[in-house]
């Protein structure tokens, strides 16, 4: 099993304190990577280089920066490309990006697909290329089939991997997974995991993001919105059981969005390690008994 956290980077000396803290803490579950967010139109381009640099130096963990399409051009995108060679990264986190509704040219790469392409062609396989995968639909795609072409096109053009948006319903993962896999695809598709640790801030990011909270989730939420021992301890039982649930279903790997905070995610972490090592106890005393 792999498990993988994502941070958002930090501009403030405490930040960073606290950030390296919370990777001291997460290194004990060892994890296959780290991804480090990436700011829309590139704003927090500077502090994600800065970012990296400080987890490249710090921790034995592969780094993974996000890159975006939305404000990008050819040169900007291979000085930067540059740079992290010349850090050591060998993962990276490829996204169109949101685009704003002022901009009319977004650069030079439209699509995620076109950027896959182009590290592809300029690096060969130096770069492990993740993207993104949306169960629920990208909330600006016209329907679920183009957004699956889309998805598909990702794939084809030479991504490793995928990580989906998070989700708290895990049929829309599962036909997710099976229709892009009649469609040809077979990289690993690692599930997003959200901690659930607020009420307003949950609701509002969902509705951006074209999320789903099952209603018997929300309304239970909604109870507890007063009450943050409740609700933190409710949350974590809901996110807890719905990784069971993935990886009875088959899934090895798991991406957990960590905000730049030890827990929940270490506790989420350990919960899926220590039921697989249950698992494995379990098959290995069946076997005694069967022998």
């Amino acid at each position: 099993m792999n498990i993988s956290y994502e941070f958002f980077p930090t501009r403030t000396e405490q930040g960073t304190n606290n950030l390296l803290a919370t990777l001291s803490e997460l290194d004990t579950t060892n994890p296959d990577f780290y991804s480090v967010t990436y700011g829309a139109l590139g704003s927090a381009q500077n502090a994600t280089i800065d970012t990296i640099s400080k987890l490249s130096s710090t921790t034995n963990v592969n780094v993974a920066p996000h890159l975006t399409c939305v404000g990008s051009n050819i040169q900007q995108m291979t000085k930067l490309l540059d740079t992290y060679v010349n850090l050591g990264v060998n993962r990276v986190v490829v996204l169109r990006g949101d685009v704003p509704p002022a901009i009319r040219d977004i650069g030079d790469f439209h699509y995620a697909n076109e950027l896959v392409e182009f590290i592809k062609e300029q690096y060969n396989d130096h770069f492990t290329i993740h993207v993104a995968a949306y169960p629920e639909k990208h909330p600006q795609s016209k329907n679920v089939t183009s957004d699956i072409e889309c998805f598909v096109n990702k794939i084809k053009a030479g991504a490793d991997s995928a990580i989906t948006q998070y989700f708290f319903n895990t049929d829309a993962y599962f036909r997710f997974v099976d229709e892009v896999g009649r469609l040809g695809v077979d990289v690993p598709i690692v599930p997003g995991i959200m901690p659930i640790t607020n009420y307003e801030k949950l609701v509002l990011f969902s509705r951006n993001c074209s999320a789903e909270i099952p209603s018997w989730i929300l309304s239970r939420l909604r109870q507890y919105r007063d009450d943050m021992d409740s609700l933190q301890r409710f949350g974590q039982d809901v996110v807890s059981e719905m990784c069971l649930k993935l990886k009875s279903g088959g899934v090895e790997d798991f991406h957990f969005y960590s905000m730049n905070r030890i827990e929940p995610v270490l506790s989420l972490a350990k919960n899926i390690s220590q039921a697989e090592d249950k698992s494995l106890l379990a098959e290995d005393f069946k076997v005694k008994v069967l022998n």
